[in-house]
């Protein structure tokens, strides 16, 4: 079967080896895989030295084969794959067992997966392929820092860094649908004129001065995924017993701030990352509810799977990037 690799190093499509149904286990046929920021980081993290691994944690196709006796679904059932490996209730942290999708196991950038049923939900009618393959690690990642962690009700104000994120376009759907007031920032106008018609309330300059612009509102939370680049900006508009919820950082990792102001300021301050399957199902529902289609901003072939790392690493998408497997 065709996939995407990367092999001592390389980024490339190679012929593998398709799967086989394991004890406990069925293959996918894919129809549509997800791109993430994870997928850029992996060749750094792996190093030069290993063989194929298959990249990709989001996808959705058909049950193509199911081990012996499975039961939960059947051949030719629709279904979405959960990345979040072997994290099944919802906990304040995942399980040791825990792991995402894509490395070190094989991922979705291929023809077929084979995988856990565990790992399988069923795929929402209302979301077409696309949207279904790229829904579960960002939407997952988003829904349980909003939610879970952020304990975001009605008439609260959240704050987004970074309005253009497949993670931040699922997090201005998920607040406007509960009734919150929703702030966001970027350095481009047309992602702010998009974050607007998605539902954004206020939309600012990432180089504007955000107290000043902001020294009317009352933040209860902010969501931040940049890091050192934005945080102390962040906490520096939230309001005194504010909640802070951090799941990513795409700028330096390590950061200084005021323990003090901190601490005198009562804040509340959670890291996340990824979400249990029970997240996930909530996640299901949510979108049934309210009819919430997934962002994306374009569609690549997997035999373009290059030119969509490369269209990722430029920063430039408001959405998901969804790559086609078989049409």
């Amino acid at each position: 079967m065709k996939a995407f690799v990367l092999e001592y190093g390389e980024l490339k499509i190679k012929e593998m080896e398709a799967p086989v149904a394991g004890k406990g286990e069925v293959v996918v046929a894919l129809r549509v895989a997800g791109l993430n920021r994870r997928d850029l980081y992996i060749p750094n993290r792996m190093g030069s030295d290993k063989e194929a691994l298959i990249l990709g944690s989001d996808g959705a196709g058909i049950v193509e084969a199911i081990g012996e006796g499975l039961k939960r679904f059947k051949i030719g059932d629709e279904v979405i794959i959960n990345p979040s490996l072997r994290w099944f209730d919802n906990s304040d942290a995942p399980p040791a067992a825990f792991d995402l999708l894509g490395m070190p196991d094989h991922g979705t950038f291929a023809e077929k997966i084979a995988l856990s049923e565990e790992q399988l939900e069923k795929k929402p009618a209302s979301l077409s392929w696309e949207e279904a393959g790229v829904l579960a690690l960002s939407g997952l990642t988003g829904y349980r820092a909003l939610f879970t962690k952020g304990q975001l009700k009605e008439g609260d104000t959240v704050f987004i860094p970074g309005a253009g994120s497949g993670v931040a376009t699922y997090l201005i759907a998920f607040a406007k649908n509960v009734g919150a007031k929703v702030i966001v920032t970027s350095r481009s106008e047309e992602k702010r004129k998009l974050a607007k018609a998605l539902g954004a309330d206020v939309t600012l300059d990432t180089n504007s001065d955000w107290q000043k612009e902001l020294a009317n509102e009352m933040i209860d939370l902010v969501i931040e995924s940049v890091g050192r680049a934005t945080f102390n900006r962040s906490l520096g508009v939230l309001k005194k017993g504010g909640r802070i919820v951090a799941f990513g950082a795409t700028t330096e990792d390590t950061i200084d701030f005021d323990l003090r102001h901190f601490f005198y300021g009562q804040y509340q301050l959670f890291g996340t990352t990824m979400g249990s399957r029970d997240e996930l199902r909530a996640l299901l529902i949510h979108i049934e509810k309210y009819n919430l289609h997934p962002v994306i901003d374009r569609t690549y072939t997997l035999e373009q799977a290059q030119q969509a790392f490369d269209f990722l690493i430029d920063g430039k998408q408001f959405g998901k990037i969804a790559i086609q497997i078989e049409s």
